[in-house]
């Protein structure tokens, strides 16, 4: 199987893929065609403030192998605010990316993911692993790494150490409504780019005070979308795929190939390699914070399960004849699960990197923008009936912006709205208007829509 899939992946390699088609790596980034800025909350306010930042993506130019994509980094829903006292607002990042439209597999053993940018979201924003640069160190029994208060961990920034903290958990309380959070101005996520509050359980309450989306809406219906590229080129794809890898099975939610140990002091890793002690396991350090308290499970003949990467060869509606493809992964209440995006290893050679300027000829990628892209199946619109606030959620991705008209029973055009590409939610205010039946209209790949919504 896997040779079958390395001549697939050969094939994918080109600039055209099927049919004289641009290589998805072109053609799936969410391009600023309107001059949409970012926007972001501050603590303590819950109206958010407009930014000057141009959000999403600003330019991608290619070649035969390589992908430049110009981004602030700088997302299109609210970001912020941060409430464990991160000081960074998120800020322009002025970035190019250069992505391989070649991807290959790694001979050897998988690179290492590392700290800081590993990929890249198709609005721009930056992709990290699951660390957040602070680790144990074993020598003072104490937490080490670039955050206040503390000390710097043997070896210096980025060094990796026995026992590393994993972000979704021990950060948690610092993640804004769409799961994501700045360091020095970075923007970036290290799971899956949904709100919180969009999950099954709800396990931040954020969104209450401060409420935002995310870059998608979970579906179990259908195939995630195409949500980013790693640094080895690879795409990475939302939560819900085919159950089998050939495309047939139905949809259903792909899972991480790795569990929790079942240990209660840290003193050897998961493939009994003995290293320097970490915490024991309790309330302050539980089972979780760190990375080495995973360990890796294969699941032969469960094609829904992920490797150690945390992908899997398969066709997806962008790769129709096959490719390999990481999966941002959540457990059955679409939580967070580790390893969330790519890692802890690369499937492939990482050649991706930020770049101070594109230094070979390139194409530029333009566009059409028509309905057929908007990207999304159905739009929620709720509550209804409603007397205060009425709530417009695009399910799936938006990459174009989506317009929404509120009209009386006569027609009359009371409000529109927009949810603008790369977000997904967008609101009525209703509270002044008269009890009675009232209309919302929007366009889809299908065609016009009007929904009928009571205010009382």
């Amino acid at each position: 199987m896997k040779s079958t899939f390395t001549l697939l992946l050969i094939t994918f390699g080109n600039l055209f893929v099927a049919f004289g088609q641009l290589n998805p790596g072109i053609t799936s980034w969410i391009l600023n065609t309107n001059g949409t800025t970012g926007s972001h909350y501050v603590q303590g306010n819950s109206t958010p403030i407009v930014d000057a930042t141009l959000a999403n993506v600003q330019m991608v130019q290619y070649s035969t192998n390589w992908v430049y994509v110009t981004t602030t980094g700088v997302p299109s829903y609210i970001t912020g605010p941060f409430l464990d006292g991160n000081p960074s607002l998120t800020s322009n990042q002025n970035a190019i990316f250069k992505i391989s439209l070649n991807p290959s597999p790694n001979a050897g053993v998988g690179t290492a993911t590392s700290g800081g940018n590993i990929g890249i979201f198709i609005n721009g924003v930056a992709m990290f692993d699951y660390r957040d640069g602070v680790a144990w160190n074993s020598t003072t029994n104490a937490l080490c790494g670039g955050l206040p208060g503390m000390s710097p961990c043997p070896g210096g920034p980025g060094s990796s150490q026995s026992w590393n903290r994993d972000a979704i958990l021990a950060e948690k309380g610092g993640f804004d409504c769409s799961k994501g959070h700045p360091a020095n101005g970075n923007y970036h996520h290290h799971q899956n780019p949904s709100a919180f509050d969009l999950d099954l359980t709800v396990i931040s309450n954020v969104c209450s005070l401060y409420d935002a989306d995310g870059l998608y809406a979970i579906d179990s219906t259908t195939h995630s979308p195409l949500i980013g590229f790693a640094y080895d080129g690879y795409p990475v794809y939302g939560a819900y795929g085919f159950k089998n890898a050939d495309g047939t099975g139905g949809i259903t939610r792909i899972k991480s190939g790795y569990q929790l140990r079942n240990i209660a002091t840290r003193t050897v890793w998961a493939d009994g390699t003995d290293v320097p002690d970490g915490p024991a396991v309790s309330v302050t350090y539980p089972l979780g914070y760190f990375r080495e308290d995973y360990e890796f499970v294969s699941h032969p003949g469960a094609a829904d399960y992920l490797d150690e990467h945390n992908g899997r060869f398969c066709i997806t509606p962008e790769y129709p004849n096959g490719m390999y493809c990481y999966f941002a992964t959540v457990d059955a209440e679409w939580n967070s699960a580790y390893p969330y995006l790519v890692g802890p290893t690369y499937y492939g050679v990482k050649t991706g990197a930020k770049v101070n300027s594109v230094t070979e000829a390139t194409t530029t990628y333009n566009p059409g923008v028509g309905v057929d892209e908007l990207g999304f199946t159905e739009v929620k619109i709720f509550p209804n009936p409603t007397n205060d606030i009425l709530i417009l959620q695009a399910v799936g991705l938006l990459k174009a912006d989506v317009s929404f008209t509120l009209t009386d029973i006569q027609g009359k055009e009371i409000a529109t709205q927009t949810i603008e590409a790369g977000s997904t939610i967008a609101f009525f205010d209703v509270s002044t208007l008269y009890a009675g039946t009232y209309f919302v209209s929007y366009s889809d790949a299908n065609g016009k829509k009007t929904v009928p919504v009571l205010v009382h």
